[in-house]
């Protein structure tokens, strides 16, 4: 069977391959890719224990992207999951605290964006040699943090390509703006914005839909896609470790099969929890998805209320991956939850662009039962990571730190005692100064290369080689400008005019 994708945005229902897909990133009409029905998986749920992450990675894409060969897809899951993680389980869990920490961060970039990325561009230039793609394909992408890197460190150097990374200047930590501004490989491009995230989030999407500017790369053979969860060669890869999650839980003894779980996710762009979702319609016995948020907390209002309201103070927090108000994976769910009705989706959007909120009807906000949602604020933030590594001598990022907390008062309020797995997205080397100052030393005003070393004191343990290459690796990335001149950096970087 051949799984066809369709946009969110198309009431006529469009239907493009898988390759096709990963190629564009982003529809036309600038709704989001989605399968047209929930593919069957060629696995049963007891061979979860049995399989290693390669083999699981190869079963769950398959089912996805059924216009790649078996040998297409081996080969790129080779490619993308080897010696580059330090951990041979790819995504090892901890028991820590009375949870399950899934830990994403083993990785070249330590974060979890590492687990998409690294296969992404095998994924793409196999598409591009499908398809007879005679154009460079330009990755045009907006970071809160971590894409950046982890899509630059995909894509650097691969024929065919070239990447150009925005991000906000005042909104990443200082290793993940150092760990992008270093960034080597002569096709790699990164400009940081006077502005938050969704300023350049928003502006990359226009310039996806700019038909003027599409028409000018044409012109030299070039042509955008995208390298963030809009893509759906980002979001299908991310389910992979929900179903190995729970292969481990089976394996180690925590859980009986056909258990369900609770998961909790940190939460901005809304692409990592959606690949929950997505595992849960695949059939893993998912009884909560809890969405976390940090202050801009703009998902837990909507599924507490069903009122998405970006209108709201923009806060930069300890979370920086996180500081989000317009997230973009959250149309996907839109488009299931109102019974894949792209007509209503795309006025919801619409909507949400022209007056900045949407207000879900009675009868669609019932559709978000698979959901929970809580915040942590700043201090709930850092209180959280004093608590764990004061019960285990186990310490959190701000992201996972986040996602503990609000995982721990779901618990206490809801009295769901089901096993949790709480998803941890990055190292806390990524997040040096935040962590120690929420675990009260005396570094707490340390800064940059600085609070790295004196974490790695208090930790004892070897830094990872994308932080520990740092503190030698010249500054390659020199560009800024304003959100409304993102055209034309663009423009002038690839010498479109």
């Amino acid at each position: 069977m051949t799984l066809l994708y369709r946009s969110t945005r198309d009431p006529q229902g469009k239907t493009y391959t898988a390759s096709q897909a990963v190629l564009q990133g982003l529809s036309p009409d600038g709704g989001l890719f989605v399968p047209t029905e929930i593919p069957k998986l060629d696995f049963e749920l007891a061979d979860l224990s049995k399989f290693s992450y390669q083999e699981l990675a190869l079963h769950i894409l398959q089912a996805f992207f059924t216009d790649y060969t078996t040998a297409e897809l081996e080969a790129c899951v080779t490619a993308a999951y080897s010696t580059n993680f330090t951990d041979p389980a790819i995504t090892p869990l901890s028991y820590q605290a009375g949870n399950a920490y899934l830990e994403l961060f083993h990785g070249p970039t330590i974060a979890f964006k590492d687990l998409a990325l690294q296969l992404l561009p095998h994924l793409m230039t196999t598409a591009a040699q499908k398809n007879q793609h005679d154009q460079d394909i330009v990755i045009l992408t907006a970071t809160s943090g971590d894409t950046g890197k982890a899509a630059m460190a995909g894509f650097a150097d691969v024929a065919g390509t070239k990447i150009i990374v925005f991000y906000p200047r005042d909104g990443v930590s200082s290793v993940q703006e150092k760990q992008m501004l270093t960034q080597t490989g002569e096709n790699t491009y990164v400009v940081g914005i006077n502005g938050n995230f969704d300023h350049a989030q928003t502006k990359v999407k226009e310039l996806f839909n700019n038909q003027i500017l599409a028409q000018d790369l044409a012109a030299h053979h070039l042509a955008f896609s995208s390298a963030n969860s809009i893509n759906i060669g980002r979001l299908f890869p991310q389910i992979i470790y929900y179903f190995a999650a729970y292969g481990q839980l089976l394996r180690d003894g925590k859980i009986t099969l056909g258990q369900k779980i609770n998961f909790s996710v940190p939460t901005g762009n809304f692409g990592d929890i959606l690949a929950g979702y997505f595992a849960k319609k695949l059939g893993l016995p998912i009884k909560k998805l809890i969405c976390a948020s940090n202050k801009n907390k703009v998902l837990t209002d909507f599924f507490n209320s069903g009122r998405y309201d970006r209108q709201r103070p923009f806060y930069v927090t300890s979370s920086p991956s996180m500081d989000i108000l317009v997230s973009s994976n959250l149309e996907r769910l839109l488009f299931y939850i109102t019974g894949e009705d792209a007509t209503k989706t795309a006025a919801l959007m619409d909507q949400l662009s022209q007056v900045g909120h949407y207000q879900l009807d009675s009868e669609v906000f019932q559709n978000l039962g698979d959901f929970a949602a809580g915040f942590a604020d700043e201090v709930q933030t850092a209180t959280e990571i004093k608590r764990v590594a004061t019960l285990d001598d186990y310490i959190l990022d701000p992201h996972t730190a986040v996602a503990s907390a609000v995982a721990k008062n779901y618990q206490k309020a809801s009295g769901d005692l089901s096993p949790m797995v709480i998803v941890s997205t990055a190292s806390p080397y990524k997040f040096p100064q935040a962590v120690l100052e929420a675990l009260e030393t005396d570094s707490q005003h340390a800064e940059g290369l600085e609070a790295v070393t004196e974490l790695q004191a208090k930790l004892q343990t070897p830094l990872p080689p994308t932080v520990a290459t740092l503190f030698e690796a010249p500054i390659r990335h020199h560009l800024t400008c304003d959100p409304q001149d993102m055209e034309e950096m663009v423009r002038q970087i690839l010498k479109v005019n």
